[in-house]
């Protein structure tokens, strides 16, 4: 016998004799792989940090500002003032670099339930967004979970008055009636309100679910919206089949709106929105159910028939908040996208932030991993006007980091 049949041999001996060889069988939760936790929570250390980058433009990350809770949503204002929800229904303020010690007034109840990243867990304030005539106005939109009676519960945005450090005329411009969960928010120059919404009900289109959805700034429905005037369905949709919508942010130049959507196990994915399009879900997906088959019907990953997605990451990054670049003091980066992640490949303690560099044909070319080491849950990445970007952890002791380049 040769020396490799001698060896293949000893190989299946010992196989038929243990079970050494044998994939893993993991636990589950509600259909779910429970997450190993030997990365997770790591506390942030004091820093600063210093990164050389890809590009050759070297980094320093400062902890901008602690003391904050479960920070969702970054908004500055055009004074420089800088506004955060917290998932605990709260909305804080920072100006100057200072964290106001008592949370924005005059805001509406909200519900929340579980640890930040825990299966089932509901946010109350969540997606912020400023009005682009705010100097004249003083509006400010946030996504939330609104109580109704008994357990009930059903995300609305609300419009109000920022002044004089309070909320007042706080009013609700949109009501989901059928849902509840991760909602994002934006404004475009033209006062336009986006709002994308999560769920696997997505091809409905008589609801709310898994739809970006366009209104005007006072909630009503603009006349040139897609399916405006089609019988079953919603006047306010604009595109249909997304999963969970974690972000939006708008092309500086183009003003499309992108989305930052998040897959099961893997098949995250940033959309264009375009007006009518299909995105997919859940028929269509490049990525696994969390039980690991493909989550397309016929197991083979295709967008056949919809849209195809900008980026999408195999395994999942667990996609949040989302910013063009546009500043002069990291010019490297100039126009790259940045992607908050939570966790990558359904492991606890792997959140990060992607930058995505696209060519003028808006095609990706090439992508960085940052933050890596810090372990941090990133759930939001905004520009700010000095010109830096700043990002916020999903941590019950959370931050603001934020990005500038090495001296």
């Amino acid at each position: 016998m040769k020396a490799t049949e001698c060896f293949f041999a000893v190989l299946l001996c010992a196989g038929a004799a243990s079970s050494a060889f044998a994939q893993q069988s993991v636990p589950f939760a509600e259909g779910v792989p429970v997450a190993p936790t030997g990365l997770a929570n790591r506390p942030l250390p004091e820093g600063p940090f210093l990164y050389p980058t890809a590009e050759q433009q070297d980094i320093r990350v400062t902890v901008f500002m602690r003391g904050l809770e479960y920070p969702y949503s970054l908004a500055f204002l055009p004074g420089g003032e800088l506004l955060v929800t917290e998932r605990a229904g709260r909305l804080r303020i920072i100006r100057d670099g200072v964290l106001d010690p008592k949370p924005v007034a005059g805001g509406p109840a909200s519900v929340f339930k579980g640890k930040s990243g825990v299966l089932g867990a509901v946010h109350g304030y969540m997606s912020l967004a400023v009005h682009p005539r705010f100097d004249e106005n003083h509006w400010i939109y946030f996504s939330y979970t609104k109580p109704l009676e008994g357990e009930r519960m059903v995300t609305a945005v609300a419009r109000a008055r920022f002044e004089g450090g309070a909320l007042t005329d706080v009013r609700d411009v949109f009501t989901g009636e059928d849902m509840y969960g991760a909602t994002a928010i934006a404004m475009t120059p033209d006062a336009m309100l986006w709002i994308a919404t999560s769920g696997d009900d997505a091809q409905n289109p008589k609801s709310f679910v898994g739809k970006v959805l366009r209104l005007k700034d006072d909630g009503s429905v603009p006349e040139d919206n897609p399916f405006a005037g089609n019988d079953g369905w919603r006047p306010e949709i604009y595109s249909l089949g997304h999963r969970s919508s974690l972000g939006l942010t708008v092309h500086p130049a183009t003003h499309e709106v992108w989305l930052s959507e998040m897959g099961p196990n893997g098949g995250d994915e940033i959309n264009i929105i375009q007006p009518g399009r299909n995105y997919g879900w859940p028929l269509v997906s490049l990525g696994r159910s969390y039980a690991g088959k493909w989550q397309a019907e016929n197991n083979i990953p295709t967008h056949e028939g919809y849209e195809f997605p900008a980026a999408y990451w195999m395994p999942a990054i667990s996609v949040s908040g989302v910013t063009f670049y546009t500043g002069d003091k990291l010019p490297r980066w100039n126009g790259d996208l940045f992607v908050g992640g939570l966790r990558m490949g359904e492991i606890p303690g792997t959140g990060h932030l992607e930058r995505i560099l696209f060519n003028e044909n808006m095609e990706e070319l090439r992508r960085e991993s940052l933050l890596v080491d810090l372990r941090q849950r990133i759930r939001d990445v905004k520009q700010g006007p000095d010109g830096l970007l700043y990002v916020a952890t999903d941590e019950e002791q959370g931050a603001i980091l934020r990005i500038e380049a090495a001296r």
